[in-house]
C-alpha cells in the first residue's frame, strides 16, 4: 500500500494508553490479522493478539553481546522491550515456502504448477523504526526494477504496519549512527510514540491513507504541546545514550582498502560460524531453493527456504568450495553487509539494531571489529 514519504503531512494526535485497545479493534475491525510483540520463551516475539493484555506491559529487555534478559518492571509502559531476535522479515520473506509443484505420471508430459502464499491482510503492532529501514531494504531487494519477486509481493501488498518509535536503547543498538532511527520516519501506515506524559499515552501519526482511514475513525483529539516536547526530548535522549556506532560514511572504503587486515584472522578463532548473525538480521536474503521429491518419484515440490553464508555448504560449487574457512565466511558476510551491499542496492545492509551482536553465542561485535580495522589504518596512514 501507498505510504507517504513525509510523515509530518500527519498532524500529531494523542491516543491515552487506556484507549490502545480502541486501535486493536480498528484494525480486527477491518479485517486484519493483528500480530504484536508478546513475551515468549523468555524473549520477545511478533504474535497474534486479541486483546492489549497480551502486550509486554511492564517489561523490559537488557542486551549485551552474546547475552539477553527480560525482566518485569511492574510499570505500566506497553512497549518498553526494544526488541528480541525476529523482526518483520519473517512475515514477508518467509522462513521456508514452498514454490512449486511438479507432478509427474507415467507416459504423460509432467505439470508444474506455482504455489502461492495464502492472501492473509496482516497488521504488526510495535514495528521499530530499524526494522522499518530493513523493511525498505529488502523492498530493493526483492522489489526491484530487474527482480520481482511475487511471494513476498503478495505478502507485502497486504501488510499494514504499526510503527513504536523507540525512546529506549540497549547497548547493542546503534541505528542513529546508520540514520535509521530511534524515530520513526516513513513506511508505516501509522507511528506511535509511548509517552508517560498526560498520565500515559502516545502521540500518534499517520503515514498512509490507510492510516489516516483509521485513525479518522477513532477521531483522537490533537497532541498536546507538551506532549510534543517531551517526544522530541526521548527521541533526543535516546540516540545519545548509544554507546556503538559505525562509521557510515567511510566504512565501505574503509573495508574495501582492508580485504587482507589480520583482524579478519582474529575474529576466525572466535567465530563459531553458526549463522546465528544471519538468521536474526532484519536484511540478510540469502536462501537454497530445493526439490522434495515424494517417495513414488510421482510429484515434487520446489521450497526456498533461509540459508546463511556462514554454512560451509553455502559457498560450495561443482569440485570447489571457494569459502572453506570462517575467515573468508565473515568477511565475505560483513562487506557484503557494509559495502557491496551499497554498490549493489544504493543503501547499507546494516540498520543498527544490533541484533547480531546480542545474539552472537561469543559476542562478536561488528562495530568492535570495523574500530579495530579502522584503528590500525589510521595508524599505517602517514600524516
Amino acid at each position: 500500500m501507498a505510504r507517504d514519504e513525509d510523515s509530518a503531512r500527519s498532524e500529531p494526535t494523542w491516543l491515552a494508553r487506556p484507549q490502545l485497545g480502541r486501535l486493536l479493534a480498528a484494525l480486527v475491525g477491518r479485517g486484519y490479522a493483528v500480530l504484536a510483540p508478546v513475551v515468549r520463551e523468555q524473549a520477545l516475539a511478533f504474535a497474534e493478539i486479541e486483546r492489549v493484555e497480551d502486550l509486554p506491559i511492564g517489561w523490559r529487555d537488557e542486551q549485551e553481546p552474546g547475552r539477553y534478559r527480560l525482566a518485569q518492571t511492574g510499570g505500566t509502559r506497553c512497549f518498553d522491550v526494544v526488541h528480541g531476535p525476529g523482526g518483520l522479515k519473517p512475515h514477508v520473506f518467509a522462513p521456508r515456502e514452498p514454490m512449486l509443484r511438479v507432478e509427474m505420471e507415467p507416459e504423460r508430459p509432467f505439470r508444474a504448477a506455482l504455489l502461492s502464499p495464502p492472501r492473509r491482510p496482516l497488521a504488526v503492532i510495535g514495528v521499530r523504526s530499524c526494522d522499518l529501514a530493513a523493511l525498505t531494504v529488502q523492498d530493493r531487494v526483492f522489489l526491484g526494477d530487474r527482480f520481482r519477486d511475487p511471494w513476498y509481493g503478495a505478502r507485502r501488498e497486504d501488510l499494514f504496519l504499526v510503527a513504536v518509535g523507540c525512546t529506549r536503547a540497549v547497548a547493542t543498538c546503534f541505528c542513529a549512527s546508520m540514520g535509521t532511527g530511534p524515530a520513526p520516519a516513513a513506511s508505516y501506515d501509522i507511528a506511535l510514540t509511548e509517552l508517560d506524559a498526560d498520565a500515559g499515552g502516545f502521540v500518534v501519526r499517520a503515514g498512509s491513507d490507510a492510516g489516516r482511514a483509521v485513525l479518522a475513525a477513532l477521531a483522537l483529539p490533537a497532541a498536546s504541546a507538551d506532549a510534543l516536547a517531551a517526544e522530541t526530548s526521548a527521541y533526543a535522549a535516546c540516540a545519545g545514550s548509544m554507546t556503538r556506532s559505525l562509521p557510515r560514511d567511510r566504512v565501505r572504503d574503509l573495508l574495501y582498502a582492508n580485504l587482507e587486515h589480520p583482524r579478519w584472522d582474529e575474529v576466525a578463532e572466535r567465530c563459531l560460524s553458526c549463522g546465528n548473525c544471519t538468521m536474526v538480521c532484519p536484511t540478510c536474503f540469502c536462501h537454497a531453493v530445493r526439490d522434495e521429491p515424494t517417495v513414488d518419484l510421482r510429484e515434487s515440490v520446489r521450497v526456498r527456504e533461509w540459508d546463511s553464508c556462514f554454512d560451509v555448504q553455502h559457498a560450495q560449487i561443482h569440485g570447489l568450495n571457494f569459502r572453506p574457512h570462517t575467515r573468508e565466511r565473515y568477511r565475505q558476510w560483513l562487506v557484503h553487509k557494509l559495502a557491496t551491499w551499497v554498490d549493489q542496492f544504493d543503501t547499507s545492509g546494516c540498520v543498527g539494531c544490533g541484533r547480531c551482536i546480542t545474539w552472537c553465542p561469543v559476542g562478536i561485535d561488528l562495530t568492535e571489529e570495523v574500530a579495530a580495522i579502522d584503528a590500525t589504518s589510521r595508524a599505517e596512514t602517514p600524516s
